[in-house]
This record gives C-alpha cells, sequence and structure tokens, in this order.
C-alpha cells in the first residue's frame, strides 16, 4: 500500500498581528475569489504567516494574488511550473524590456510560491532551493539566447541555431559556456541570492577570432544588465561573476583556452573548491560539459593533498578577520547579530568540511563527487570518510541554517545572511522559525552552531606537538637539528630512544633541515618536518632496527620532487607514520616498492576494505580518454596491492583475508579494463556481429588464493555469430585475428608499465594447447579441446582437467560466462576417474625429479608442501567429479572441505590440510612481503622476527604474547610437511624418498 503523506506544517503564527490582519483584509477587498481564500483556514494563516513577519512578502502576495489562488488550488509544484511557463514559450527574438519584464514577473512568482510553499512545509529545504536555482537557470538560458541572437545579428558570432525558439537548441554551436557556480552550480540557491557565475568562450566560434574577446564580454555585461537592473517591476537576480579565473586581471569573459591554461598552470586550491559546484547553465552545455572534463584533473587530484587543508583554512580565517569586527560575525559563536553564513560554526564552516574532504579523497572516489553540501555529507559518510554521528550532525545543523538564512532574507529580501542584533528582530525570527520564544530558538541555535564548530575545529585546527613526549618507554628529551654541529643532549636522546648510530641519525636529519633533499628546500617543508620530527623519531624507534627504518625513509625522501604533500599527508594523519616506519622496518621489498612509488602511501589511508576495487570501475569511468583509463586503472591497481601487503604484513588480514581481496581487485581490474580496451578496439576495427569476449581467472586468481607479487593465469575464450566473418569497422578483421589482436590489447591493458610499475603479470599457459594455441580461443574450440559433451575426443590432458577446478569466470556476458563455466563443470564430471589419481601422482614424481625445491623455505615445491596440498586437493576432485558434481570448488580450502562432506576424505584428515594450506601460504605471503624469494638454508636475518611474529599462533604461540623462536617455525614445517606427504601418499600413491622431509 502507497506510503501516506507527511503531515502539512502549518504556517507559523504572525509575530505582528497587526499586519497580519491589514493584508487579509487588503486581500479579501480585490476579489470574491480573495476573500474566500482569505476566510479560509490555510489561506489566512499563510497570509498572516506572511505580513506577520515580512513586509516584503506582504507586498508580494498582494500583487501577486492570481498565484496564491493558483498555488491554492493547483499545489505549489503545479503552480511553480505556471510561473515558469510563459518563459518556455517566450521568444528570443523579443526586445530587450519585453524579456525583462517577463523575467522579472517570473521571479515575483516563484519567489511568492517558493516562500508560501516552505512555510506551509509543502516544500522542504532541497525542493525550495531546487526550485529557486530551477528559477534561475531558466532566466540565464533565456537571457542568454536572447544576447545571442543579438550578437550574431551584429556580425560579431556565428549562431547555426539562431532559428531555434528553444535556448537550449538555439545555443548550440555558440561558443558561448555560461558556468552556474557556488550555490546555483549546486542547486543549492538561497531565497535572496546572487547568482555566482563564469562566462567562457571559444573564440573559433566568432566571425573573427580576433575580436572574439570583445563580443563575448560584451554579452556578458549586457547579461549583468539584463538580470541586475531594478525597475519598478523589481530585479531577476544579483550577479557575481568573480569566481572566473584570475578575476583581477581578466575580463568578464575567458576564452576557454586561457582558463584552462590558467587552472593548469596557477589554479589555487580556493578554485579547486569553487569548481566542484560548476555546471554548465545557459550557452552551448555541451562545450561547457567539455570544459569541465578538461579540467577535471586540477580539480580532482590524482594523489591526496592534505597540504590543500591549510589554504582552505587561510580563507576562513581571513572571513573572521574581514567580519570580526562586527559583532556576533566573526570567530566566536553568538545569537543576536551572529552570521549564520560566515560566522562561527555557520553554514561555510559545514561547506568547508565537506568540500575539503571531498577534494581530498574524491580524487580516488568518485562517489564522493556531490555537488551538494547534504549529498556530499552523506556520501563522505557512506565511504567511511567521515564519522557517520558527526555528517548526521552537520546535516541537521545544515537544514536549520540553510532555513535561518532564509527567514532572515524573506523579511525584506536582503542579501543578508546576518541575525538582528535588536531584541525585537530576533523575536521575529525566532517566531518566522516557528518558536514560542526567542530563547528557545536561541538555545538550538547555539548547539547547531557549536556542534558544527567543533567538527569544524577537529578538521583544521588541530595542532601536532612539538616537543617529544616522555612514556611508553620513551625518554623525553630535547631534539635540535638546525646547528652546525650534531647536539650532545640530542644525541643522548636518540640512544635512549634505541638508535644504534645517533651521529648518523642526527647527520641525516640535520641534512634534511639544511635542503640537502629536494623534497625538504621550501621553507614551508621544514616547518612542517620540524612539527613532525618527534613523532617521526619515535615511529622509527619502536621498530627492530630503526637505524634502517630512518635509512629507508630517507631514500624515500631523496627521491620525492617536493615535500609539502607528503608531509602534510603525515601531519593530517599521525597514525601513517606508525604504519609506514613499520614497512620501512619490517619489509626491505615493500619499503623499495614506497620509495620508487611514494604515491603509494596513500593506499594505507583507505581503512575500508576493497576500497581500491570498488573505486576502480568509477575512475577509470570518469577517464576522458582511454590513456587515462588506462593510467588511472594502474594507479589505483599498485596502490590497491600496496595496501593490501601492509594490512597483511601487519596482521590485520589473515593470508586468506589477504587473498581474497587481491583476487577482487584483480577482478575489478579485469572486468573494468575489458570493455575499455574492446571499445577502443573497435574505433579502428569495428566489432563482429553477435562478438563478445570473456575472460576465465585459473591458478590462484581463479581460487580467490592471491599472494603478494602473483601473476594472473587468464584464458580468454570468445564467441561471435555462426555466419560472421570479419568485423564491421574502418579496418576489418577476420574474426580468429580480431580477438586474438583484442585480447592482445587486452593482456597489454593490464601488464603495461607505468609511471607507478607494471600492474600485472599475466600467464596464458592454462589456455588450450598452451603457448602453441592461440591468444583467445573460441568457445566452440574451448568445448572440442575439453570435450565435455560426449566424453569421447578432448585433447586436454589430466593437468588441464586438474586446473580446471580453479576456473572462474570473472569477466564478458552473463550468457558467455555461464556457458563457459557448465563447460568446465561437465567436463570435469564426464572425465572423471581413477586415471587422474594416477596422473597426477606421475606428474608430481617428474616435478621431484625436474623441479626440486631451491631450499627448505621454498614451501609451494618442497616434499610436503603446498603443491602437494593442491594436489591432493585437485586429483581427488578429478577423480570423483562424476558421483559427487559438488564437491569442485576453485578455493583449495573450500575443495578439502567438500571432500570431507562427500566421505572421500576423513574430516579430521580434510581438516589438517586446510590447516597445512593455510600455514604454507601464510609463510610464502610473509616471506614475499620480507625478502622475495630466499633461496638456500638460511633466511635473512631481517625476514625472522617478522616471520615469527606472523606465524606465532601456527606454532603454539599466542597473539599478543612472548614470540616463539626459529626453531619452533622449522619444527612445525617438518611436522606438516610430513603430514601433508602422509596424505599425499595414501590417497594418490607413494613418492620417491629423496628429498623428502
Amino acid at each position: 500500500m502507497p506510503e501516506p503523506e507527511p503531515a502539512r506544517r502549518r504556517p507559523p503564527a504572525p509575530y505582528d498581528p497587526g499586519a497580519a490582519e491589514r493584508l487579509t483584509a487588503d486581500f479579501a477587498a480585490r476579489g470574491t475569489a480573495e476573500a474566500a481564500y482569505a476566510a479560509s483556514p490555510s489561506g489566512a494563516a499563510l497570509l498572516a504567516a506572511l505580513a506577520g513577519h515580512s513586509p516584503f512578502l506582504a507586498d508580494l502576495a498582494l500583487r501577486e494574488a492570481t498565484t496564491l489562488l493558483r498555488l491554492a488550488e493547483r499545489g505549489a509544484d503545479a503552480a511553480f511550473a505556471a510561473a515558469l511557463d510563459p518563459l518556455g514559450r517566450a521568444d528570443p527574438a523579443a526586445s530587450f524590456a519585453q524579456l525583462g519584464a517577463a523575467l522579472r514577473q517570473a521571479k515575483r512568482q516563484a519567489a511568492l510560491i517558493a516562500a508560501a510553499a516552505d512555510l506551509s512545509g509543502d516544500w522542504g529545504l532541497d525542493q525550495v532551493t531546487g526550485a529557486l536555482s530551477t528559477l534561475a537557470e531558466t532566466c540565464i538560458d533565456l537571457a542568454c539566447a536572447h544576447l545571442l541572437r543579438e550578437s550574431a545579428g551584429r556580425g560579431e558570432i556565428h549562431l547555426p541555431n539562431a532559428a531555434k525558439r528553444d535556448p537550449k537548441a538555439l545555443s548550440r554551436g555558440s561558443g558561448l559556456v555560461v558556468l552556474g557556480m557556488g550555490k546555483l552550480g549546486g542547486r543549492e540557491l538561497n531565497y535572496s541570492s546572487d547568482v555566482d557565475l563564469m562566462v567562457l568562450f571559444d573564440p573559433a566560434a566568432a566571425v573573427h577570432p580576433d575580436r572574439a574577446q570583445a563580443a563575448y564580454v560584451r554579452l556578458a555585461r549586457d547579461l549583468v544588465r539584463l538580470l541586475e537592473e531594478r525597475t519598478a517591476e523589481g530585479y531577476v537576480f544579483r550577479t557575481d561573476l568573480r569566481l572566473r579565473p584570475d578575476p583581477a586581471a581578466t575580463p568578464l569573459a575567458v576564452s576557454i583556452p586561457a582558463a584552462i591554461a590558467y587552472y593548469e598552470s596557477f589554479g589555487q586550491n580556493w578554485e579547486r573548491a569553487a569548481m566542484l559546484k560548476a555546471r554548465p547553465v545557459a550557452g552551448d552545455r555541451a562545450l561547457g560539459d567539455s570544459f569541465l572534463a578538461e579540467i577535471r584533473p586540477f580539480v580532482w587530484r590524482r594523489h591526496l593533498d592534505f597540504a590543500m587543508i591549510a589554504d582552505i583554512h587561510s580563507i576562513k580565517r581571513q572571513i573572521h578577520a574581514v567580519h570580526g569586527s562586527k559583532r556576533g560575525a566573526g570567530a566566536e559563536i553568538a545569537v543576536a547579530g551572529h552570521d549564520v553564513k560566515l560566522g562561527r560554526g555557520g553554514i561555510r564552516e559545514i561547506e568547508f568540511t565537506a568540500q575539503v574532504a571531498q577534494l581530498v579523497w574524491g580524487g580516488r572516489d568518485p562517489s564522493l563527487r556531490d555537488p551538494t553540501t547534504l549529498g556530499a555529507l552523506a556520501a563522505l559518510a557512506a565511504a567511511g570518510r567521515m564519522d557517520r554521528r558527526a555528517a548526521a550532525e552537520l546535516a541537521d545543523a545544515y537544514v536549520f541554517l540553510r532555513d535561518v538564512e532564509h527567514r532572515v532574507q524573506m523579511v525584506a529580501d536582503r542579501q543578508t545572511h546576518r541575525l538582528p542584533e535588536d531584541p525585537d528582530g530576533l523575536a521575529r525570527i525566532a517566531s518566522f522559525m516557528g518558536f514560542a520564544d526567542t530563547e528557545t530558538f536561541a538555545a538550538t541555535l547555539t548547539a547547531h552552531l557549536r556542534r558544527v564548530a567543533s567538527q569544524y575545529s577537529r578538521q583544521f585546527e588541530v595542532a601536532p606537538a612539538l616537543s617529544l613526549p616522555g612514556g611508553e618507554g620513551m625518554p623525553g628529551g630535547n631534539l635540535v637539528f638546525t646547528g652546525p654541529e650534531n647536539d650532545p643532549d640530542t644525541l643522548e636522546t636518540l640512544k635512549g630512544m634505541g638508535y644504534a648510530s645517533p651521529a648518523t641519525v642526527s647527520s641525516t636529519i640535520r641534512a634534511w633541515h639544511h635542503g640537502h633533499r629536494r623534497a625538504t628546500r621550501s621553507e614551508r617543508a621544514r616547518e612542517l618536518l620540524t612539527a613532525l620530527m618527534p613523532a617521526l623519531l619515535a615511529a622509527f624507534a619502536r621498530q627492530r632496527t630503526p637505524d634502517a627504518a630512518l635509512s629507508r625513509f630517507d631514500s624515500l625522501l631523496e627521491r620525492l620532487p617536493a615535500g609539502v604533500q607528503i608531509l602534510s599527508l603525515f601531519q593530517r594523519n599521525p597514525a601513517l607514520l606508525d604504519r609506514v616506519a613499520g614497512v620501512l622496518g619490517a619489509a626491505p621489498a615493500l619499503a623499495d616498492h614506497l620509495a620508487r612509488d611514494p604515491a603509494a602511501l596513500e593506499g594505507l589511508l583507505t581503512n575500508v576494505r576493497g576500497g581500491s576495487a570498488a573505486a576502480l570501475p568509477a575512475l577509470v569511468g570518469a577517464a576522458r580518454h582511454y590513456e587515462e583509463a588506462l593510467e588511472s586503472a594502474r594507479r589505483i591497481i599498485t596502490e590497491g596491492k600496496f595496501e593490501v601487503d601492509v594490512a597483511a604484513l601487519e596482521g590485520a588480514l589473515d593470508v586468506d583475508a589477504a587473498g581474497i581481496s587481491r583476487s577482487e581487485l584483480a577482478d575489478a581490474a579485469i572486468s573494468t579494463l575489458l570493455p575499455v580496451v574492446a571499445k577502443d578496439f573497435a574505433t579502428r576495427h569495428g566489432k563482429v556481429p553477435g562478438g563478445a569476449m570473456a575472460v576465465v581467472a585459473m591458478g590462484k586468481l581463479g581460487g580467490r588464493e592471491m599472494l603478494p607479487g602473483s601473476d594472473l593465469d587468464l584464458v580468454l575464450i570468445y564467441d561471435h555469430a555462426e555466419d560472421a566473418t570479419e568485423s564491421d569497422g574502418p579496418k576489418p578483421l577476420a574474426v580468429p585475428t580480431y580477438f586474438a589482436r583484442l585480447a592482445t590489447a587486452f593482456v597489454t591493458a593490464l601488464t603495461a608499465p607505468g609511471a607507478e610499475g607494471k600492474p600485472y603479470e599475466v600467464d596464458m599457459r592454462l589456455r588450450p594447447s598452451g603457448n602453441k594455441g592461440p591468444v583467445a580461443a573460441s568457445i566452440a574450440a574451448f568445448e572440442r579441446y575439453h570435450g565435455p559433451k560426449t566424453g569421447e575426443g578432448g585433447q586436454a590432458w589430466t593437468w588441464e582437467r586438474m586446473a580446471l577446478t580453479r576456473a572462474r569466470p570473472v569477466a564478458g556476458p552473463a550468457a558467455l560466462r555461464k556457458r563457459i563455466a557448465e563447460c568446465c563443470r561437465e567436463a570435469l564430471i564426464i572425465h572423471s576417474g581413477p586415471h587422474a589419481v594416477a596422473d597426477a601422482l606421475a606428474m608430481r614424481q617428474r616435478m621431484l625429479r625436474d623441479l626440486p625445491a631451491e631450499g627448505p623455505w621454498d614451501v609451494k615445491a618442497i616434499p610436503g608442501g603446498l603443491v602437494e596440498v593442491e594436489f591432493i586437493a585437485q586429483a581427488l576432485q578429478c577423480a570423483h567429479a562424476a558421483e559427487h558434481p559438488k564437491i569442485v570448488a576453485p578455493a583449495t580450502r573450500d575443495a578439502l572441505a567438500n571432500l570431507a562432506r562427500a566421505g572421500i576424505l576423513p574430516q579430521e584428515e580434510a581438516d589438517a590440510l586446510i590447516r597445512a594450506d593455510h600455514f604454507w601460504r601464510s609463510i610464502l605471503s610473509l616471506l614475499r612481503l620480507t625478502v622475495g624469494r630466499p633461496r638456500g638454508e638460511e633466511l635473512p636475518a631481517a625476514a625472522v622476527p617478522v616471520l615469527i611474529h606472523g606465524l606465532a599462533p601456527a606454532c603454539g604461540g599466542r597473539e599478543g604474547g612472548p614470540p616463539v623462536d626459529l626453531p619452533c617455525l622449522r619444527e612445525q614445517m617438518r611436522l606438516t610437511a610430513a603430514g601433508v606427504r602422509e596424505s599425499f601418499e595414501r590417497h594418490l600413491g607413494p613418492l620417491p624418498l629423496k628429498g623428502a622431509a
């Protein structure tokens, strides 16, 4: 059943009953319909609310009595549409005076409807501001169409659609772009707001391009005059063009090439914030969208930019400096005379809080790019970038303060945001807001202001400690690095912190302060470094080898072209220092990656699991062209892999969870890039009729068990219409050639290195016929190769069917993926039997002979190692799939559990094998994170404590307790290998004793 409609709010009781009575009488005297309206309860209440609080609205109600009657008869939405209807039917060829009269009438009627719908509760805040924004956009659009016709008539610009009456159609190809900025851009216009506009133009659209600027500047000037000029009928909108590029030095209209060049070279952070809400509201909208797409990298930075926070906060400090002399308008919370927009705890602080978080994180997560304040707060909370309670408090305060702002402006149609200072004026606003008295209103207002100020302070005004605190095993003490020589007290402090070579550490840091690294040459960088030094040294001192960790940090600084951005990152995120110190101290391989690509730090701030995988489709989708799409994918993949690796190193993700996260990221990369590559490929070679390609994940990716550095085992399969022979593009290709080249292009997209490194290595040896087969196989050839239809024929070897147990289609059309999955399942069922066990045993025997383990730490290949666990699971699936089809599962742990449920493995034995699988993969993961691939008997010293700590639970230690030692770990490895080998021989057959554990 439909939900009940919300109850209408009764308009507030009049503050000035005498004024209310006069308006009611005057309104009733106008005619029979007006008298009936004034006598009705709802009409009388609304007239009383209007006149009892606002002389402006009282005059407007008398002047536009017909509009109020229409509102009562049809409702707010229909009455508003009727007010704008004449503008939709207006002829852009009308005279300046006729057009101005139509615009002013529409403004009066729409303003009255918005006020009445607001006060009666028919419209909420978003409907009020949205309606006012629609009004402004409609007026600007029509005005621009009129001025474009005049300019074309003077022979200044080309106007290919001059005969059109619809302003949007007429403006196409005109070269004019009018961007709505600020609250107009975000569809959040105030009741008595001005409109922030940016006027841009394409010089090529002018008849004489060298005189284009003069033509479009004249148009901009006439637009302002048409909207702002006051007559007996009022005005349309006050207009502000100061948000254009470098307003002090540029004309009212700026060419698009000049604007792009400005933002790319000189754009400021406050201009980035201003562009968050920009959208085309008049002129050639497609050209406007193209411009905004072109400057998207300026607004949404590729890397996290916490240094920007200080710039945005400085704007707020300037506001307080300018307005601070006015009581209640500056840096203190007040009621009388308080500026609810610019004052402490006001609307601007809510907007800045949301916008800064958007600018920091929106480059990585397009879902945060909402131009509305309430939408941005909701998106930030949903993405985990803002505390949900904080976002809700800011949203509630925003709605309340905007309502207050509207009531203040409704009184006399003044563009003001300040509450009255006199008691009578405050009482009027309190009544207008529906409060019974000023005290209750003041208490509610103050509570909102304080909550906003608290949230704003938390983001902008928290300063780091500038001294080294004692406690937690750390000595207090002075740290001096600015002199020409090492300071003795500083050396003692460093020694007490655990640094083995205090003099070397001190010399390194003094070199930073003297600008011997490019990253610390600017004064701002050195200021940040000084503020960070106590926390930085403490973080490195907590590592097992503090000197080595700090030395690796020095290598990181050495590779940075500038340091303000990364040092600001640390300043705004103190916990990040500990994570980075842990990486630099424990994992040289990850430390080297961090030194090569410092932007990987940003992945450590993604506290939402799977954040990179979730953000990848939107980031690639927002790319302006193919190369930018690939670059965006490479960046997010590299950051995402680093994020998971560090979480695994820290113990935040066990090997199973980390494997799933890595696989989800790879799945997202594959499914996102495949259509992008196919679309780009089709621009040259067209499409194959009925053609499509799917990607099948195999190996560790198929089983969602990816380890650090795992490559992608992929098989590419295509389908097409039976009668298709070639593609239909400008450079047609035969079907097999088409898909072979498309497959190559796709693999290149996954593997091509960029500034951040190579996303993945791809292994395609599991495709039909291995390296001898085509890069992409047709679905028909794939089915013939694996022979699932009749059980006869088929060319696949047993090891290939063992690989099929991990096949998982991850991209491509759903129907094709389903057909591939059915082929794999049926092939396993039809070709199952005891021969699979014998073939697997022979294969393992050859591997032990030809590819022996490279040492005891090669836990994948050692006797009883990971390979033998996987062979047990895969061979038994291939042997028993016919009678137990549900045993097939891509992940080894799931397959072993299924084998136990089917009675093929004893439950206790399956549990032991699942533990072994987890144990071996945990060792492999930690070794790859710390030392890569160790060879020989001994591990590098740096890897031992990391490995022991990470594996303590498996060796009988307890989490958080004293770590076990290396002999215990070796013994656990021996027992695990022996158990796996025993299970292998019990189910698959005997293996040679040579090299056995």
